[in-house]
Formats: structure tokens, C-alpha cells, sequence
């Protein structure tokens, strides 16, 4: 059925597309900086889409949806991983236990919620949380959670399209905790075979665990390689 999106970021009357369907973005390249579209919505077919093509939404809550496409964008290879001294430490003395998949809604949330420095606010708005929740129940979002005493002490989110896991957001209420989080997935991850986790744009946190720039044609070229079958 082609039902009509009344929410979820949506412009009006644009379609609903489940997860068989797909759009025709712009070709991110052509784009002069990183904004490729504005409009549509946040169903299935459309994120699917966007990540397939090196894009993502993101936009504040009273914008129409957003899709972005950064130059240059920040990935991090299995080769470049790099576990500090003190996270061997946390990681071998289990400080953490890392749970997959249990407790997404929750992720999500915190990770909307977790103040971040430097930031009024987050772009994780609750059209991003019921869609992306949704993606969840697909199999398509997926994250790593560290608990601890029974408490989710940190946890990551985002899209995993083999080869490539697009990583969103993530949070800490205890320190290390995203870290252990993100760092044992990651670990996961690169020996299920997966070649590239996308981390969007720069951050010190995520460089510090090897997250290097390249180009965005260099990244959408290893995209096209990847997903050939992308509209």
C-alpha cells in the first residue's frame, strides 16, 4: 500500500517507501557542500537509499529533513583501530558488559537526551528516534551497549549495510563506557568481514580511536564498489 507520512520529518503527501523501494538522490558529489537534498521522509526506503549513496539526515527538529553527504568524511578502517593502553585494561578486566541489540529504544533516547559540550541541543528528534526504531525492527539499525550493576552505562547506534556499518551517535553516563561500547563492536564487526565503519565527521574522540578523513569521492567510490545494485 502506498500509504502518506503525516509525520516523521515528512513533506507533505511525499510517499511512504518500505524497505523494497528506493530513491534517486542527487549524486552527492555534484553537490557544492555537504547539504544533497532537502525533503522527503524518513521511511525505510528512503534512509535505505541515502545510506547506499553516502548520505544521512540530519537537520534540527523544526527543518524539513535534511540529507547530508560530508567532504571530507571520517571512517575508520579495520587496519587503523587502535585500543589505547587504558581501554586493553577495561576491556580485559570486563569492567563492562557488552550487550548487542537489547535495548535499542533506550540507546537511542540517551543518546538524544546525554548533554554534549559545545551543543544546545541534539539533532536526534523524536521524528529520528520512531524512525530510525523502526529501522531497528527491520534488522537494518543495530548498537552495542555497556552495562554495568544491572544499569546501561553506554551504548552506540547505527545502520549496518555489510560491508559497510554507518555509526550515528553515542553516549557515556560512566566514562569508557561508550568507548568499550563502540570499541569491542567495532572489534565484532572487522572480524565478521565488515571493510569500513562510517563515523560522518571528525571528532578528537573518535580519531583518537583511528578514525582518519578521506575525500568524499573517495568514499563514494568505495559506496559504488560495495553496493553496486544502488540506485
Amino acid at each position: 500500500m502506498n500509504k502518506m507520512y503525516r509525520h516523521w520529518g515528512a513533506a507533505p503527501y511525499f510517499p511512504y517507501l518500505d524497505e523494497r523501494r528506493r530513491f534517486r538522490f542527487p549524486n552527492p558529489q555534484a553537490a557544492l557542500h555537504d547539504i544533497v537534498a532537502i525533503g522527503g521522509n524518513l521511511s525505510p526506503g528512503m534512509l535505505l537509499s541515502a545510506y547506499e549513496n553516502g548520505i544521512f539526515p540530519w537537520y534540527n527538529e523544526d527543518e524539513p529533513v535534511i540529507w547530508q553527504s560530508p567532504d571530507p568524511r571520517f571512517v575508520l578502517y579495520p587496519d587503523n583501530l587502535h585500543i589505547s593502553k587504558t581501554m586493553q585494561k577495561v576491556m580485559r578486566q570486563e569492567r563492562f558488559e557488552i550487550r548487542y541489540d537489547t535495548a535499542f529504544e533506550s540507546v537511542i533516547t540517551a543518546c538524544a537526551s546525554v548533554p554534549r559540550p559545545g551543543q544546545r541541543g541534539t539533532w536526534i528528534n523524536s521524528d529520528i528516534i520512531s524512525a530510525y526504531c523502526e529501522m531497528h525492527k527491520l534488522g537494518y539499525a543495530r548498537c552495542a551497549e555497556a552495562w554495568r550493576d544491572g544499569h546501561l552505562a553506554g551504548a552506540c547506534y547505527g545502520i549496518l549495510l555489510p560491508p559497510v556499518f554507518f555509526g550515528e551517535s553515542m553516549f557515556a553516563h560512566e566514562d569508557n563506557a561508550s568507548k568499550a561500547a563502540f570499541l569491542t563492536y567495532a572489534q565484532m564487526l572487522f572480524d565478521s568481514g565488515i571493510r569500513l565503519i562510517d563515523c560522518q565527521v571528525y571528532t578528537a574522540h573518535l580519531a583518537a580511536l583511528g578514525a582518519v578523513e578521506i575525500p568524499r569521492v573517495e568514499f563514494l567510490t568505495l559506496l559504488k564498489q560495495f553496493y553496486p545494485q544502488a540506485v
